[in-house]
């Protein structure tokens, strides 16, 4: 995917309702409050050796830096968010609500702006051993 269509499928979440309901969407996941996407990189591979992993996630990650200079033009400076201690406190025991749970476990940090009532973050994700992809976050629910 390219950055003009990792912005248009943001801007197809901000415009979804959120379901009663977690389940899966073409995109990733939705539950109540929220829309988790998992957005391919453009330079995904069918031969992922034929790229180095360090290259794949520096890649990625430039992508990520890429869409949230875009986003940055539309909506103002992105908010750099450190989901760390998220996630040490979900580990922990403590309830931290959803997507910023599941959120937490999957990126280290994310790029936040709050728009029109909703939070819109992204970041990178390792997808697997040998991938890289790009999350982004629609949601009602403020970050804890």
């Amino acid at each position: 995917m390219t950055t003009a269509q990792h912005l248009a499928a943001i801007d197809l979440l901000r415009g979804r309702a959120f379901p009663a309901r977690r389940g899966p969407s073409e995109l990733g996941d939705s539950g109540p409050g929220y829309h988790l996407a998992r957005l391919a990189p453009a330079a995904e591979t069918p031969h992922p050796y034929v790229i180095r992993e360090e290259d794949a996630a520096e890649q990625c990650r430039a992508e990520c830096e890429a869409l949230a200079d875009a986003l940055s033009t539309r909506w103002g400076p992105t908010q750099p968010v450190s989901l760390w201690s998220v996630s040490v406190r979900s580990v922990a025991g403590e309830a931290i609500p959803h997507p910023w749970d599941e959120l937490s476990h999957l990126t280290d940090d994310v790029h936040l702006w709050h728009v029109d009532g909703h939070w819109i973050a992204v970041g990178v994700a390792r997808a697997d051993e040998l991938r890289w992809e790009l999350l982004a976050v629609v949601t009602e629910t403020d970050p804890p």
